[in-house]
């Protein structure tokens, strides 16, 4: 009766669903209630609220590391899956360390308004590591 899918089969708007489920049940792992936002809300696509406190997270869902310059400013987490793991970090904190560390602000992609990383590499995963949740 059930069938699992092909994630790669999915087109992209069913690629966003699919991530926004298995996001959530991560997150609900962690203590988090997610509730899905249809207007893409100052760049975020779900809030992830804290079932322990009234912290939220504005989260904006990515298919893999990504920065932009449209959401700078708005106090955004950028969530995207690796693999089996998930990282969920605050774009401008991690922004402010590539644009210091790195010359990702003289790429002519950074130039145009954004960037985002094909794959994760060692130092990546290593700047990410703090921000990193498993799949359960």
């Amino acid at each position: 009766m059930f069938e699992k899918i092909d994630y790669k089969l999915l087109n992209s708007r069913q690629k966003e669903n699919y991530n926004f489920q298995k996001l959530s049940a991560v997150l609900a792992d962690y203590g988090f209630i997610t509730h899905r936002l249809t207007d893409d809300w100052n760049g975020a696509d779900l809030i992830a609220q804290d079932i322990h406190s009234d912290r939220f997270l504005k989260i904006q869902l990515k298919g893999r590391m990504t920065f932009a310059e449209k959401y700078r400013g708005k106090d955004l987490y950028i969530a995207f899956r690796d693999q089996d793991d998930w990282y969920i970090y605050p774009h401008d904190t991690v922004l402010d360390q590539l644009l210091a560390e790195t010359t990702l602000g003289q790429t002519d992609s950074w130039q145009s308004g954004g960037y985002s990383f094909a794959g994760m590499s060692s130092s990546r995963k290593a700047l990410l590591k703090p921000y990193q949740l498993a799949e359960v």
